[in-house]
């Protein structure tokens, strides 16, 4: 006998939470057996802001502003500096003659294995590089941290250190403040002379910005002009900082990942269609207020015109006209579930159809499309409930773009996705956008989501082997 939605509401009122919301190694390490469900896919992955410019532009005042505003967030800093190669004796009896602003004067190596190692959610011990005798002479015990900000003159010019990088930060100065900066920085904190600095200024500084540094600033997600003056561009910076940190480890890699915002509705929500247990009235139910949050979230990431109206006090209202040239187009069968709900939202769209055969986890097979003639001229909403392996739905979005659909026309909606899923759909398609209400664990040996809900489309059409077994017994 199946559960009525009233028996599993008292389940769906406490907190829970599952795949990648985890506090603590314990509960992480408990589920390392999950087949499939890769260590990286255990932990909370840090957001990690590379922050460059040329010395003295003002990177460490921005960097300690973002930590001052990020207070009830753990935030480590982590200087380039602190990974200067040791200078022999003959450098250090030569120092005006070596080049502190080459790429080759830093550990680069030694950077990355502790970034790695910080990323990877481990504590590790941060050398602390003395000017004075040019050596690394103590060391600096760093925790993992929500928030890992590296900055440096040259963070940006070594391919796989930018690739760590979730945000990219330019601090852009002029020249004369950053020189004058230098100047009383070095006189005061390293104890050197005026005509030392110019000749090392002109010598290497200013060389090595042009060769070394400056070109790096095309790689930069953000610039700030004026350094930590600019305290409008913190802010901002700050904003969104915090808004990553809100979402799932996966939208801070994937830009084009949207998971929509958890609350108690549809942790509910997703409690009741989960239970293998619950009725097939109540799983209809349940799901198709989920499929209807996820496609009116997707609707939102359409374009958009702005459209004047009149309202009946005589008003004028500014708003926005929907975007007229769109489709839907269902991954049969399990995607037709989400067609009602796409067309109560979009009155008299017009819905594509695709089957694909799924064999296993590879073998995919093509069946049947039926597209509308002039799909290449309108956005398309693709439908999946589930995103599995990913497979399926490259396979769909491949055949939408070979009908001439550009790329970043798709929207993939999806109430659930499997990490690997979304690795390889954001991996092959990097433009196109994906809508889910939840990321799950990861798969098992028979390549099914898990926590997951079973096979959506048996469920929800009433053609599930329980189904089966009522009928042909009566």
């Amino acid at each position: 006998m199946g559960k009525s939605a009233v028996d599993l509401m008292g389940s769906s009122s406490e907190v829970h939470f599952s795949g990648f919301h985890m506090d603590g190694f314990e509960k992480r390490e408990a589920n390392t057996e999950q087949p499939t469900t890769s260590a990286t896919d255990m932990y909370n992955q840090p957001f990690i802001i590379g922050v460059a410019g040329g010395a003295a532009s003002g990177k460490k005042t921005v960097c300690d502003m973002i930590v001052q505003q990020l207070h009830d967030q753990r935030v480590v800093l982590v200087n380039q500096d602190s990974f200067y190669n040791n200078l022999t004796d003959e450098e250090r009896a030569r120092v005006q003659d070596y080049n502190f602003d080459h790429p080759d004067a830093f550990d680069t190596e030694e950077l990355l294995r502790v970034m790695d190692k910080l990323k990877h959610g481990e504590a590790v011990d941060l050398p602390k590089y003395d000017f004075k005798s040019y050596k690394s002479d103590a060391l600096r015990r760093v925790n993992p941290s929500d928030v890992i900000i590296l900055e440096g003159i040259l963070v940006f010019h070594d391919p796989r250190v930018r690739e760590l990088m979730n945000m990219k930060i330019f601090v852009d100065t002029d020249a004369d403040v950053r020189l004058a900066r230098r100047i009383r920085r070095d006189t005061s904190e390293k104890d050197r002379d005026i005509g030392a600095i110019l000749d090392q200024y002109s010598k290497f500084v200013k060389p090595a910005f042009d060769d070394f540094i400056l070109p790096t600033k095309k790689y930069a997600d953000i610039i700030i002009p004026r350094g930590g003056d600019n305290h409008v561009a913190v802010d901002l910076i700050v904003q969104h900082i915090r808004t990553k940190l809100g979402q799932h480890d996966l939208c801070k890699i994937y830009p084009n990942l949207y998971v929509i915002q958890s609350t108690f509705q549809i942790r509910g929500m997703h409690t009741l269609i989960r239970d293998a247990q619950i009725t097939k009235h109540d799983f209809v139910f349940y799901a198709d207020r989920l499929i209807r949050l996820v496609v009116e979230h997707g609707l939102g990431h359409l374009p958009f015109t702005e459209k004047q109206v009149v309202t009946p006090t005589g008003s004028v209202y500014t708003g926005v006209d929907f975007c007229k040239r769109l489709c839907g187009v269902s991954v049969i069968r399990s995607g037709e579930s989400m067609e009602n709900a796409l067309r109560a939202c979009c009155k008299g769209i017009k819905i594509g159809k695709i089957l694909i055969h799924r064999e296993g986890d590879n073998g995919q097979q093509l069946i049947y499309e039926k597209l509308p003639n002039d799909i290449s001229e309108r956005h398309v909403l693709l439908l999946d409930p589930i995103l599995g392996t990913g497979n399926s739905a490259v396979q769909a979005i491949s055949l939408l773009i070979q009908k001439g659909v550009p790329e970043s026309n798709i929207i993939f909606l999806n109430l659930i996705s499997a990490p690997k899923g979304v690795h390889v759909v954001c991996k092959s398609f990097p433009r196109i956008k994906i809508v889910t209400s939840e990321i799950e664990i990861g798969l098992n040996e028979d390549f099914r989501v898990i926590p997951g809900m079973g096979e959506f489309g048996d469920r929800y059409f009433g053609t599930d082997d329980d189904e089966q077994v009522t009928v042909i017994s009566q």
